[in-house]
């Protein structure tokens, strides 16, 4: 049997809607956007939602709007993708990379005594779809608000550190109640092909500032800004008479297009009633089958009214050493199931060591990587397919660690 690691969702609602945006004769940014931005504000509670082409481009737009420099820090955890370290180092500004907890999220302790006054922004990931200790990250920018020494007007109009949700995996997840996408000033989420929801590339900006700003100005010129500066999108250009436009911004060309905003209609649609459900279901098959493993650590679910959006199942082998861990994928791999690692914490990657950030100083971060163990988690998985999955990784491990 070959069970795939994470291949796309696509059923007769998706279909449906990219043929109607190919059939329109339209399929760049354009109504379809509009409409999912719409749908993402309606899930979320989110004031104002912007999708651009990629998480990365979403972060990137945030932090150059926020007008970081070089002497300006974001502080993130080591324990994440490359992408949130990228699109802070992009923006011009320095990563400011801290330990993690045992539930693979950022640690508000090691956030704390990372603050300085060059730091601007406050990054939190939601690993896996597991909300961050939103309540204490939002207090420590009340905290240290007097040390805070904004650079620019906008800065200065916030008053203290902004936070911004690194939620590429979490589009559907709940801290203590409340839908991540209002947790925090800004949040990001990932559209990409693996996610679950997905427009094969993209990203969603929700907009959550504080007053004095308006999240629905902000929206306009950041949508301006993602258009290469451009005052009118090129959807409002085409009708009749409507050619002329002003470049006001150096912006970016980061725009969503239609025909993939149209992925993601189709599958918004059905998020709450279908995908996410299904994602549940095998998240908690593998935690019955799992718990009756002495070897197992199992990732963190629903808690104190915060539950995951189950993204990823991240499996921990205790004891299982980082050699052994990956002889444990090898045997997985022979029976044709196809797993992962999230993931490699940045000091490990070739860049960041260049950078001298060390390993070693994020003890927590490799003590999480060594021994996880990604598993397939997606809507389509069988009973039947979902059962080979548990008893090969069941066997595999117990065939490398004795």
């Amino acid at each position: 049997m070959t069970i795939p690691f994470s291949p796309p969702f696509i059923n007769e609602s998706v279909k449906k809607e990219v043929l109607e945006s190919l059939e329109s004769g339209w399929i760049t940014t354009g109504p379809k956007v509009k409409s999912l931005e719409n749908h993402i504000s309606d899930l979320t509670g989110a004031p104002s939602v912007l999708c651009v082409n990629s998480w990365t481009s979403g972060a990137l737009l945030i932090l150059k709007w926020l007008g970081l420099g070089p002497n300006d820090e974001v502080i993130i955890p080591a324990y994440t993708y490359s992408a949130t370290a990228l699109a802070v180092i992009h923006a011009g500004a320095k990563p400011v990379l801290v330990d993690v907890n045992d539930d693979f999220n950022i640690s508000v302790e090691a956030i704390e005594n990372a603050i300085t006054k060059n730091t601007k922004v406050i990054m939190p990931v939601d690993i896996a779809g597991w909300p961050c200790n939103y309540d204490e990250i939002n207090r420590l920018t009340r905290k240290h608000q007097s040390l805070y020494r904004p650079s620019n007007d906008i800065q200065a109009k916030l008053g203290r550190i902004m936070v911004i949700s690194d939620a590429a995996h979490s589009i559907g997840a709940t801290y203590k109640g409340t839908e991540v996408g209002v947790l925090t000033d800004i949040t990001i989420f990932s559209l990409h092909a693996v996610k679950n929801v997905t427009t094969a590339e993209g990203g969603a900006i929700c907009l959550n500032l504080p007053e004095p700003f308006d999240n629905a100005e902000l929206y306009g010129l950041l949508r301006c800004y993602s258009l290469n500066g451009q005052t009118k999108d090129a959807f409002t250009k085409s009708k009749a008479g409507a050619w002329k436009y002003d470049i006001i911004y150096p912006g970016l060309k980061i725009n969503m297009p239609d025909v993939l905003a149209a992925i993601g209609l189709g599958q918004i649609e059905d998020y709450t009633k279908e995908i996410l459900p299904k994602r549940v279901q095998i998240f908690e098959a593998y935690n019955s089958f799992f718990k009756n493993k002495e070897w197992a650590i199992l990732p963190p679910y629903q808690d104190n009214g915060s539950v995951s959006s189950c993204h990823l199942y991240a499996l921990r082998i205790k004891g299982a050493s980082e050699s052994q861990r990956d002889s444990i994928i090898e045997e997985i791999s022979k029976t044709g199931v196809a797993v992962n690692v999230h993931f490699q914490p940045l000091p490990l990657l070739s860049l960041f060591k260049d950078m001298k950030y060390a390993i070693e100083d994020y003890p927590m971060a490799y003590e999480q990587f060594k021994n996880e163990i990604s598993l397939p988690i997606y809507p389509q998985l069988t009973d039947q397919q979902l059962q080979y999955v548990m008893d090969n990784v069941s066997l595999a491990v117990e065939k490398v660690m004795g």
